[in-house]
């Protein structure tokens, strides 16, 4: 099955979502994404025990950190999804992507491109 999303969208992939740190998350955004999402297996159903549950709590907390900084924490989600869930993988980049449009470029991006000028 071939799916369509946004081409905007950078899948990296991991063995786990337990390997996310926040520092991950936040350099993506140093390096100009304008979101980020994190797709984990399924609640209870994690093969490497609660990985996407270590996930959960970082997301949460890169949340808050964006937040105190002003980027804004709903830049950041994550989602839990099985494997054969392709569809609702697509519809949540969709979803994504219109999120991050309306709240506009990233703001470290934008205060760089200032800095350059």
């Amino acid at each position: 099955m071939r799916l369509h999303y946004p081409g905007t969208i950078r899948v990296v992939r991991i063995p786990c979502t337990g390997k996310v740190d926040i520092i991950h998350i936040l350099r993506s955004f140093e390096k100009g994404a304008d979101g980020v999402y994190v797709v984990g297996c399924m609640e209870g159903d994690c093969r490497f025990n609660s990985g996407n549950l270590r996930a959960k709590k970082r997301v949460k907390a890169a949340q808050e950190m964006l937040d105190t900084i002003g980027v804004g924490g709903e830049r950041v989600k994550m989602f839990n999804l099985s494997s054969g869930e392709g569809p609702k993988f697509a519809q949540y980049a969709e979803e994504m992507t219109e999120t991050i449009k309306a709240l506009g470029p990233n703001p470290i991006k934008r205060a760089k491109g200032k800095k350059a000028a």
